[in-house]
């Protein structure tokens, strides 16, 4: 029987703009290599399963779309009988699919019931192979390249060289300091050949050429063995501590004189080091006697495969969907999915997905495409689940994260946790978030009169500073030049915490005794979460660049109580600060004088300083001077600073509906910042939530309120997030660990604690979750401890 859909007016090639799902299905992750195959929609070229959910007979009946394309692939076997290349180029090179897989191909019509349509048929070659041809969505994603995107700096661009002398083009000669042959930097200034700082794989280095920098303040380097005839070469700034691009790289070897056309590559440029490097981090994936750890299977170990630095978005998904609020939230096998117009675009089918893959263990099963050989005997891992297309949701419309490079775990966390409290969340689902959440109790004194105020903030997350003390450097004889890495004294939790909770000054004029004394300002738990996230914050400024410290913490698997944090709130015998108001109504407002007058010296308008203090907290210009660059294109940023003033007396909120206030808060958003968001874009609730994000570092508007006030206590009211229950005790229960000098370069694994199936051994054991590698820990679960990134904890 022929099929009368084939020349639908509808049916159209893809264009290069549209997605093809070709390769999984946008509602689990069955995928083309399954044996039934997967069906791409003709119409929409939406990716359906076929096997017993049969998503794509779903899609079908919602969307009226009856045509689709078949896909079953299988891979060809490959058998390694040789060791594998080593890595020569920076480029990776794509294999084709033909190369990999053999692909059958059939057209079905659910309503005609024609199970192998003519595929030469009306409009279906064209269609087919567009479909065939397209990019799939998740190469769409993986096209752009992994090299990192350097940039010539004022260093490079403003070189000023001494006096010229020769260097032989291909005699490397040695260290000026050591007698070091390789690894030599040349000093673009003077000239001097300096060893770089040891690198990974081997590569010895003593650091002389930093140390050359240190003594002389010539900050240009270029790496020797790294110079090509094309003109290519690594380039390092010490003074950026960055490595950079020389536009006149030719002509500044050439007043060494080295013919930059006569150089030969000899050694590996720090770029190909450190991505032979990221393929080789290991968490120690080998037992003590040097075996592979076997890996572990089923429900709630499945691996996520790594899209390209993905592995801090694959190390945060493994901890969440660990958590009991994230399975009950978005894990209902026997549920059908959402019904969505584009099932690939919208989050809850994505994260109802990624639930499933990871929950179920139906994708948990050693990969057995690859043949092993006497050169691979390592025991088969899983291929892991790609979630590209949640990925892309995550960073749809996000400077960083909708890059491929490597990102920030813990700023995707706060990330991820703001788009899932935006979207919806029908009773009886409820926010995952919210376990999450609680409220920290600021109290602000002055140190003159002594009066109080207290102030709460909604929040889900504390980032910790860690405590920095150096050890003494140890002098080690032939190695007395060479700078000494950084070691550092072990800090205990407890200790940051202390320090994070501790009374600090800061510089207010109090409303009511007029000093300038300042106050003190402590923050502290006013309720406990069900689940605390922690950032360790172990960075300093180096040349203005966040540069990591390893610093341990100590962190123990025994539960802690929080309770000694907790605030007491309000005392009878304590004072509240008046509400110090203009003659409009409205709280006054008195700039941080000497930062207002370090602002105008720069040459911002009073108004603009006033606004950016305000807004900043009245701490300091530099703060002030960050938001007001931020800030600069909004419409009302030469509009006199008004604090609400209509003369009804309701301070900085006047004008501004509780229950709009109460409405931003249902949806996780803090009353300071919900009432700035409202105060800025005229109460319009659809417009805050959108400045709200588009303004993440804003701490809002308090006004001078008691955060207590912001919505008064109808009946009905919001109930505060978290709970005052003590004894509050938290147990650790996952951490996101980080190799590499930077939180943008490196590799990001998560150690999990849970419970092992019996035949691994059973009870309860830490687990590493290495993208697709799953395996149970080994001794140095204690070490990463203490170097972990992030830390999730879960009350008992």
């Amino acid at each position: 029987m022929a099929c009368r859909h084939i020349d639908a007016a509808e049916l159209r090639p893809p264009t290069a703009a549209q997605s093809v799902y070709r390769e999984d299905c946008t509602q689990c992750f069955d995928s083309i290599d399954d044996a039934t195959g997967l069906n791409v929609c003709l119409f929409c070229f939406n990716g359906g399963c076929t096997g017993e959910r049969d998503h794509a007979h779903l899609h079908s009946q919602n969307s009226k779309h009856p045509l689709v394309l078949n896909i079953r692939r299988t891979k060809k076997k490959i058998k390694r009988d040789e060791p594998p290349q080593k890595i020569s180029k920076l480029a990776i090179a794509a294999e084709t699919e033909e190369d990999r897989y053999d692909t059958d191909t059939r057209v079905e019509c659910y309503e005609c019931g024609v199970k192998n349509v003519d595929r030469t048929s009306g409009k279906l070659p064209g269609i087919i192979d567009g479909v065939l041809k397209a990019n799939t969505f998740a190469r769409q994603a993986e096209v752009q390249a992994w090299e990192q995107e350097y940039t010539a700096c004022e260093h490079t661009l403003c070189l000023e060289q001494e006096q010229s002398r020769n260097i032989d083009s291909q005699d490397l000669g040695h260290c000026s300091m050591c007698d070091l042959k390789e690894n030599l930097w040349l000093c673009l200034q003077c000239g001097n050949l300096g060893c770089g700082r040891a690198q990974y794989g081997g590569v010895g280095g003593n650091g002389h050429g930093l140390k050359h920098t240190e003594l002389a303040s010539h900050a240009v380097a270029v790496k020797l063995g790294s110079i090509t005839p094309e003109g290519t070469a690594d380039i390092y700034c010490y003074a950026c501590d960055e490595e950079r691009t020389d536009p006149e790289l030719a002509q500044h070897l050439a007043h060494w004189g080295i013919n930059i056309a006569e150089r030969e590559k000899t050694e590996k440029s720090l770029t190909e080091m450190q991505i032979e490097q990221n393929l080789k981090w290991d968490f120690s994936m080998t037992t003590e006697d040097g075996k592979e750890l076997s890996p572990l299977f089923g429900s709630g170990f499945t691996g996520l495969k790594n899209l390209g630095n993905s592995c801090y978005l694959a190390s945060i998904l493994q901890c969440l969907f660990t958590m009991s609020s994230f399975q009950n939230r978005y894990y209902h096998p026997q549920d059908p999915p959402p019904i969505a117009q584009a099932p690939a675009e919208d989050l809850e089918t994505q994260l109802r997905k990624l639930a499933d893959g990871l929950l179920s263990g139906r994708y948990s099963h050693p990969d057995t495409d690859v043949v092993a050989s006497e050169y691979s005997a390592e025991i088969p891992n899983q291929k892991g689940l790609a979630p590209a297309m949640l990925k892309h949701l995550i960073g749809r419309g996000h400077e960083e994260f909708s890059t491929m490079r490597q990102q920030d775990a813990f700023e995707l966390l706060l990330h991820l946790l703001k788009l899932i409290t935006r979207s919806s969340h029908a009773a009886p689902l409820q926010d995952p978030v919210h376990s999450f959440r609680f409220v920290m109790e600021q109290r602000l004194q002055c140190m003159s009169c002594e009066k109080v105020r207290y102030r709460m903030d909604e929040q889900d997350n504390i980032s910790i500073p860690v405590p920095v003390r150096r050890k003494p450097s140890v002098a080690n004889g032939a190695a007395d030049s060479e700078k000494p890495k950084d070691e550092f004294e072990p800090v205990s939790l407890k200790e940051c915490l202390d320090t994070f909770t501790a009374a600090e000054v800061v510089e207010f004029t109090c409303p009511s005794c007029a000093s300038k004394d300042g106050f003190t300002k402590r923050s502290l738990f006013k309720t406990f979460p069900a689940t605390l996230a922690v950032n360790a914050r172990r960075f300093e400024l180096v040349n203005w660049v966040p540069t990591k410290l390893d610093v341990p913490v100590v962190v123990d698997d025994q539960p802690f109580d929080l309770g000694d944090y907790k605030s007491s709130g309000h005392q009878d015998n304590e004072e509240l600060l008046p509400e110090d108001v203009t003659a409009t109504g409205a709280p006054a407002f008195a700039p941080n004088e000497t930062a207002l007058s370090q602002l105008e010296g720069m040459g911002f308008p009073r108004v603009r300083c006033e606004k950016a203090l305000h807004a900043t907290g009245n701490t300091d210009s530099e703060t002030a001077m960050n938001w007001l660059f931020t800030h600069m294109e909004d419409p009302d940023i030469d509009e006199p600073l008004n604090l609400g003033g209509s003369g009804s007396g309701g301070g900085a909120s006047a004008g501004i509906s509780p229950e709009s206030i109460e409405m931003l808060g249902a949806m996780g958003i803090g009353a300071p910042q919900a009432r700035k968001a409202l105060r800025e874009t005229g109460g319009d609730i659809e417009r805050a939530v959108d400045w709200v994000f588009s303004h993440p570092d804003d701490q809002g508007d308090f006004g001078g309120d008691d955060a207590a006030t912001d919505v008064p206590a109808p009946e009905g009211e919001k109930a505060m997030a978290g709970n005052t229950y003590l004894p509050a005790n938290f147990r650790l229960q996952s951490i996101v660990c980080h190799k590499g000098a930077s939180i943008h370069a490196g590799h990001y694994v998560a150690f999990i604690r849970k419970p092992i199936p019996a035949k691994e051994g059973g009870g309860e054991s830490w687990v590493l979750f290495n993208d697709e590698k799953v395996v149970k820990a080994q001794g140095d679960v204690d070490e990463m401890k203490k170097f972990a990134y992030v830390y999730f904890f879960e009350r008992v």
